[in-house]
Formats: C-alpha cells, structure tokens, sequence
C-alpha cells in the first residue's frame, strides 16, 4: 500500500468515525452522566469492536453477511433493540443520591466498556462499509498479513482517537461552563435520542 492510498484511508475513515450516530451518542451518555475516564472507556471498547469488524471484513464477513441478509437483519434489529433499551432505561430511571454514585464508581466503567463495544458489535453495517471502503484500496492477491494489520490498526486508532477527544472535550465544556451537576432533563433528551436512533435503524432497513 502506497502512502497516497493510505492517506485516502485515513480521510474516509475519519469522515466515518465524525459521522453522527449511535456510537457518539453512546460516548457522550457516558461522559456527561459519568466521567471522562467512562466516556474514554466506551471509547476504546468501541474501537476494538471498529477494529474487529475491520479485520473480520478483510477475511470476508462482509461477503458473507450479503449471502445471507437474514443474519445481517438480525443484527441490525439487535443493534436497534439495544439503541431502545437505553434509551427506554434512561427515560424510566429516577436517579437518587445513591445512584449518582454508583455512576462513578467500578460497576459503571464496566458498564461504559459494555455500551462501547456492543454499540459497535451490533452494528453489522460496519462490515459492508469495511467491505466496500477496503475494496477500493486492496486486490485480495497481493493482500498480505502486514498490509491487513496496517489498515486494522489505521481504523482502530482513527475511531478510538476521534471518540477519545470527544469524551475529553465533553469534560472541558462541563468544567468549563460549571455543568458538572446530574441534570434529569438531559437523561431525558438523552434517552428520546437513543430511542430516534432505534426506530431511523429499524426504518433504513
């Protein structure tokens, strides 16, 4: 792979990963409601999941899925069922004192690395587009070991870095205009969100 092609890689896999849509909505619930360190948490968990269907794509899932559409349904009505019981979780929670704290305590980074990688891994549109991105810049004959783990690893840190600076800009703008205390009424647009990006899943099938 020539560097002109790799560049062309980079560019599309970071106008991918700015794209927004579930996953930032994922890393931004878990940075406003919780930590920087939880939102960098789903961060990461969801560049491996990224990264997985990369490499997943280059050995020929996407193909596959496009064999058989049932089980690329049956993902996506997965990934929607999850987007939806987010959302209907935050709307129907009345957080107390308590429960702010378990937000920032051990159970909730468990929690952040969960949404991160499952926002990804019941995302099986991830591997058409890896399919298709990655036709563009490879011939399958001359596909070796090396070149394949230079463009996991391209989309694995564009994916993670993009959702890491967005975590931490999300802890600045709270620090920076003193919204740092729980505010039900953002769970609330936070859990209308998730529930829109269920139902534009479920339509755009």
């Amino acid at each position: 792979m020539t560097l002109s092609m790799w560049l062309g890689l980079v560019a599309i896999c970071m106008m991918g990963a700015m794209s927004p849509g579930p996953s930032l909505a994922v890393v931004l619930k878990h940075s406003l409601n919780g930590s920087m360190k939880n939102g960098m948490l789903a961060a990461l968990s969801h560049g491996i999941g990224v990264g997985l269907y990369a490499g997943a794509s280059l050995l020929g899932l996407g193909a596959l899925m496009l064999q058989f559409p049932t089980v690329y349904q049956l993902l996506v009505y997965l990934g929607a069922a999850y987007l939806a019981y987010l959302g209907i979780k935050i709307l129907l929670s009345k957080p107390n004192n308590d429960e702010l704290k378990i937000q920032n305590s051990e159970v909730s980074s468990i929690k952040a690395l969960q949404d991160g990688f499952a926002i990804a891994f019941l995302n099986p549109k991830l591997a058409i587009f890896f399919l298709a991105l990655f036709s563009q810049f490879i011939d399958p004959e001359s596909l070796t070991l090396s070149i394949a783990m230079v463009m996991c690893l391209t989309v694995f840190v564009i994916d993670t870095g993009w959702y890491l600076l967005v975590a931490a800009l999300t802890e600045f703008s709270k620090n920076r205009f003193g919204f740092t205390k729980h505010n039900p009424w953002l769970d609330k647009v936070l859990g209308f969100v998730f529930v829109a990006l269920a139902i534009r899943v479920v339509v755009s099938i």
